[in-house]
């Protein structure tokens, strides 16, 4: 996509490509397969930090707020700047393996353990995102969230409206 439209930028087409990392956030109407969502609703709800894989793939992470965060730094951003330009919308520090965020959840929710579904191997899908360009670019656009501050919010929200396991 970001190769063909690219060919079409010109002096009344300024593409800007936004490629967000995983997404994760308080919703009203809440992505529960995306994994950090994921782990901390069913560790909520049931007491296990499920894992699906072995743990070891990596996730590339962000916020939903800070990805909106990111749409506007474009939208302000004079157009030489972003004219044709791609960006990894997040924060390189904000990469965790899969285990280690079921180990940030074990902390967020009291008496939570880890398990490992069996039959769980590698993940194909394993990747980190250097998000320097974005940083060096557009300094006006600040992250605001780190994975653990999320789950928090998440947990938060999960207690202020009882979900039930039924209901995830």
């Amino acid at each position: 996509f970001e190769r063909d439209v690219s060919t079409l930028a010109d002096e009344s087409l300024s593409p800007t490509f936004l490629r967000n990392s995983t997404a994760y956030g308080v919703s009203p109407r809440l992505r529960a397969d995306v994994v950090v969502n994921n782990l901390v609703a069913i560790a909520y709800t049931t007491g296990e930090v499920l894992i699906q894989s072995d743990g070891t793939p990596w996730r590339p992470m962000v916020h939903i707020e800070d990805i909106a965060r990111a749409f506007i730094a474009v939208l302000q951003a004079p157009r030489e700047v972003v004219h044709n330009e791609a960006f990894n919308v997040g924060r390189s520090e904000e990469n965790y393996r899969v285990r280690d965020l079921g180990a940030l959840v074990e902390q967020v929710i009291p008496g939570s353990k880890v398990r490992y579904a069996e039959g769980g191997g590698p993940d194909p899908r394993c990747y980190r995102v250097d998000c320097g360009k974005i940083a060096r670019t557009l300094p006006e656009y600040e992250p605001e969230w780190t994975v653990r501050k999320g789950m928090e919010q998440l947990r938060d929200a999960f207690e202020r409206n009882g979900l039930t396991k039924e209901e995830l």
